[in-house]
């Protein structure tokens, strides 16, 4: 974390000619992200290890997108990817139209300031240990060159009574909501959140959800991993991993959609796993559709 000292706090200001020029949010419904075949591989004492294997994915504004998926999916690594904090292995990213891979890390460190918010897992990872919640906004609003009405923003996730309390002296919870709303200033056109509720009680959960829906609906695309039912409900896409392969994508009020590979494998939804407890299924084309049946069935 940088060490500048944070300046005065700034007074209520709506997003103005300087925050447009740090990097406005998209208008709703435009894509900011387009992700295609995207790998990512680490090293392991076995060798390399590919925590994501040919994900495609669209990121747009004005909307809330959960990633989902059981432990070691790779729901933290696409999200570092999303956030430009990891360039992918291979597979092609877009933001704005413009090729990730041909950004400079010149580049790459102004759009994160300027663009992205970015909520680490632990909430202590994302704020400067050094200042107080006060100064932990004047600062972010510093970086991305915006104003901000320092106040609200602390009101917004009750933290009012802790302006002058530094991360260390917080509560989890606390540290959580102060991660979240400083990540939100501006707002970004990009937030990124790695389980930021998992550890909140159903109050501080519903503060957190009520401000990146805000944020939402200002126009900056929301992006969580999480396993919480709550932000799961409060999405507006849910996208589904599993090791490190998208296995479906499902928004709010449609059907859900899986993914079929190269190689003609789809991964059903984990909600009807059960009725196949042998792992195989029959499957009919029947009218034109596919209809998948448990073996037992046609006994």
């Amino acid at each position: 974390m940088t060490t500048d000292p944070p300046p005065a706090a700034a007074g209520a200001s709506p997003r103005g000619d300087a925050f447009r020029q740090s990097g406005a949010p998209s208008q709703a419904g435009d894509s900011l992200l387009e992700g295609h075949e995207l790998l990512q591989l680490y090293a392991a004492p076995t060798g390399a290890t590919q925590a994501l294997r040919g994900v495609d994915v669209s990121v747009t504004g004005g909307r809330i997108s959960a990633i989902t998926g059981p432990s070691g999916s790779g729901k933290s690594t696409l999200l570092a990817v999303l956030a430009l904090r990891e360039r992918p292995a291979g597979g092609e990213l877009r933001h704005r139209g413009r090729l990730v891979a041909g950004l400079s890390r010149r580049d790459l460190h102004r759009l994160r300031r300027r663009e992205i918010g970015w909520v680490a897992q632990r909430p202590t990872h994302s704020l400067f240990p050094q200042l107080d919640a006060r100064g932990q906004i004047a600062q972010m609003a510093q970086l991305r060159g915006v104003e901000v009405d320092i106040d609200a923003a602390l009101a917004e996730v009750s933290l009012a009574e802790r302006a002058t309390a530094h991360p260390a002296v917080l509560s989890g919870g606390e540290q959580q909501r102060l991660a979240v709303v400083v990540a939100a200033v501006g707002p970004p056109a990009l937030l990124v959140a790695d389980e930021p509720t998992a550890e909140l009680d159903d109050d501080s959960a519903a503060l957190v959800l009520s401000l990146l829906r805000a944020r939402a609906d200002q126009g900056s695309a929301v992006v969580l991993a999480t396993h919480d039912a709550r932000a799961i409900a409060a999405a507006d896409t849910v996208l589904r991993l599993r090791h490190g392969v998208l296995s479906g994508e499902h928004s709010a009020g449609e059907d859900h959609t899986a993914t079929i590979d190269g190689l003609g494998r789809i991964q059903l939804p984990e909600e009807v796993l059960p009725l196949f407890p042998d792992g195989r299924v029959i499957v009919s084309l029947v009218d034109g559709h596919v209809e998948l049946h448990p073996r037992t069935e046609r006994a």
